[in-house]
């Protein structure tokens, strides 16, 4: 009786000890699959973080090509026919320059256009399109780039143009482009491009806010001649989606397309301030239909 009563005891002891080990052996099971997948965890985010700074992934990057504007495009741009912009006119625009009151901004004796922007921005990447095709009317770019908007901003991806390290000649106009930051993204900034001096930092700082525009502080930021500002953008990026700066160019002769309705239409109002800021030199642009029919549409601030 006594051996029966130490043999059960003996056997509760070993399955005491077994589920004990058991026990063990699965919290030691546990353990391991919470650090297998902390460690997954780490290496998931350093490597995003490894990409981040290394400005890859599809948020940091613009996409499309980029570089100097080819020979299409400069033709496109600079070729389009009066009756085109006769024909657009200005009824898709929903903005452009408004006139103020100001010391004459120049440079070298000329009026000068002053741009402020960045490559990153949508809205400077639709707005660049109306303000290049109104000054080649006046004089011509070299060096001009070509760029997108950012990828990971509203209107990603927009294609546009590019003003940095870009040229302007003209008899009539100065101009000065700056860009002031790129379309990628370091460390979760734009990285720096284009620095304007302190006499364009004081005319955008000045008037770059009401009342001479409706809100201050947005880009683009246009100042003609002193005589007349822009800020923001005449017409949605969202017209430019999906098309190459080459397709861009190639509608503008197509007085049909959304795209002309919008850029040429836009560029006839900067046309006309500008022939304002110029004493209407040159006489062939700016006595043309287009532009004075849109010289009595420019806004007031």
């Amino acid at each position: 009786m006594a051996r029966r009563v130490e043999q059960k005891a003996r056997a509760r002891e070993r399955i005491a000890a077994q589920q004990a080990a058991q026990a063990r052996a699965e919290r030691r099971r546990r353990l391991l699959l919470a650090a297998g997948a902390v460690a997954v965890v780490v290496i998931v985010v350093a490597g995003l973080v490894i990409i981040r700074l290394a400005g890859g992934g599809k948020d940091n990057t613009a996409t499309g090509p980029s570089g100097a504007a080819d020979a299409q495009i400069m033709t496109g741009l600079t070729s389009i026919p009066d009756s085109t912009f006769t024909e657009v006119g200005t009824d898709a625009v929903q903005g452009g320059p408004s006139a103020i009151t100001a010391p004459a901004l120049t440079a070298g004796g000329k009026p000068k256009v002053l741009y402020i922007g960045a490559e990153y921005c949508p809205f400077c990447a639709a707005e660049r399109w109306p303000v290049t095709v109104a000054l080649s009317r006046f004089g011509s770019f070299s060096n001009l780039g070509t760029t997108h908007s950012s990828a990971s901003d509203v209107f990603p991806n927009t294609p546009t143009l590019s003003f940095h390290e870009a040229t302007y000649t003209s008899q009539y106009l100065a101009f000065t482009g700056v860009e002031t930051t790129t379309n990628q993204q370091v460390n979760g900034q734009y990285a720096p491009l284009d620095t304007p001096t302190a006499e364009d930092q004081k005319a955008f700082d000045t008037y770059n806010a009401p009342p001479y525009v409706k809100e201050g502080g947005s880009i683009p930021f246009v100042d003609l001649g002193g005589k007349f500002v822009a800020s923001g953008a005449s017409y949605s990026p969202d017209i430019l989606a999906g098309k190459t700066q080459a397709e861009v160019a190639d509608a503008l002769k197509d007085p049909s397309s959304p795209i002309a309705k919008a850029i040429v239409g836009s560029s006839n109002l900067y046309t006309a301030a500008l022939c304002h800021v110029t004493g209407n030199q040159p006489s062939n642009v700016c006595t043309s239909a287009a532009v004075t029919a849109a010289a009595g549409k420019l806004g007031k601030s």
